[in-house]
């Protein structure tokens, strides 16, 4: 190995020894059952498929696995968790207007049938893959929020 290549790899070591100290917080907040998704939505199958496939980044009940314990690993998970409780978050579900609700299953629907979701998580995580079934189960809890509200979209 050339003296070049010597110092390449123990400069990117030592980085990489010193990003162990830069700890994202991998925290759960507390979870109120009467707020989750499952205390309000009544879709056969659907509290099962969102367990599965979604909880990790869109509720408070992630399981972070020992690769998140490893930087940069560690700060992409902490990164994708925040952005996904954001967006939606399945455990405050109760805290979401009707409307809102229609608008996050709707978009959940859209996503999930164009393969947006769970995305590249599924690598990582095989079992988070959605089949045809799953897929259908989110869009016909999609429809029926939009029935129950007379078909309006707000």
């Amino acid at each position: 190995m050339s003296r070049r290549v010597k110092q390449a790899a123990i400069v990117l070591v030592l980085l990489m020894a010193a990003a162990q100290f830069v700890r994202p917080s991998r925290a759960n907040p507390p979870i109120d059952r009467t707020r989750t998704i499952q205390a309000h939505e009544t879709t056969s199958g659907l509290a099962a498929v969102l367990d599965r496939s979604c909880g990790d980044c869109h509720s408070n009940a992630t399981a972070w696995p020992w690769y998140t314990e490893i930087a940069p690993m560690s700060w992409a998970m902490a990164y994708g968790v925040a952005k996904g409780r954001h967006v939606v978050n399945f455990s405050e579900w109760g805290s979401y207007s009707p409307a809102q609700r229609r608008i996050l299953l709707s978009r959940s629907c859209e996503d999930v049938s164009e393969g947006k979701m769970p995305g590249a998580y599924a690598w990582l995580r095989p079992d988070t893959r959605l089949s045809p079934e799953d897929i259908a189960t989110v869009c016909t809890a999609a429809r029926q929020a939009d029935a129950r509200a007379g078909g309006v979209a707000q």
